[in-house]
């Protein structure tokens, strides 16, 4: 069986994974993990994939990454993460930005749903232009009494309500920051 055919039958396996997608904004993206375990399920040691960092700065990390079967190049994906734009790119830009360029590798390579960004990238993307996420994260730090923080729960409920439904990946990493600082509170007696 040629290369081909791999990954014809990898492309048809994977449009009939069900759970593999996020919805984001009543759109289906898949995440990297979905392609990145088809493509392992289906292909096995047929598939090779390589990473390489293009750039690397202060603020930035580009990654590049190449998509082999039985080592013919069949596509390639590039990735930019800047280490501000997130509190996890603060300490993992790097393995965050090799895995959206393996995501697009592969989704460059069929594995993709009509859509080439993944679920981590749509989400990171609306994540870095939702101001309203990190102003509710820094209101909820400045609460100093229980009060203020009923207050807050109850101003934002419903907008946190839609940002579960539309954006899951968001909302979870709202969730862990938010669980922080709630501990932190409870720890210094403000709630």
């Amino acid at each position: 069986m040629g290369h081909k055919d791999l990954l014809i039958d990898t492309i048809s396996d994977f449009k009939k994974v069900e759970g593999g997608t996020v919805a984001i904004h009543g759109k289906n993206y898949s995440t990297v993990a979905t392609r990145v375990a088809v493509a392992r399920r289906n292909l096995g040691t047929h598939l090779s994939i390589q990473t390489s960092i293009i750039d690397k700065d202060a603020d930035t990390v580009t990654v590049k990454a190449k998509v082999f079967i039985d080592g013919r190049l069949i596509a390639t994906g590039i990735a930019e993460e800047n280490r501000k734009a997130s509190r996890i790119n603060q300490t993992s830009a790097v393995e965050n930005c090799e895995t959206s360029a393996i995501g697009r590798a592969l989704a460059f390579s069929g594995l993709q749903d009509n859509n080439i960004a993944s679920a981590e990238e749509v989400s990171a993307a609306i994540e870095q232009q939702d101001q309203k996420v990190k102003q509710l994260l820094k209101d909820l730090e400045a609460i100093s009494h229980a009060g203020n923080y009923q207050e807050w729960l109850t101003k934002n409920k419903g907008y946190l309500a839609i940002l579960k439904k539309e954006n899951p990946l968001t909302y979870s990493k709202f969730q862990e920051r938010y669980t922080e600082i709630k501990s932190k509170l409870k720890s210094n007696g403000a709630i």
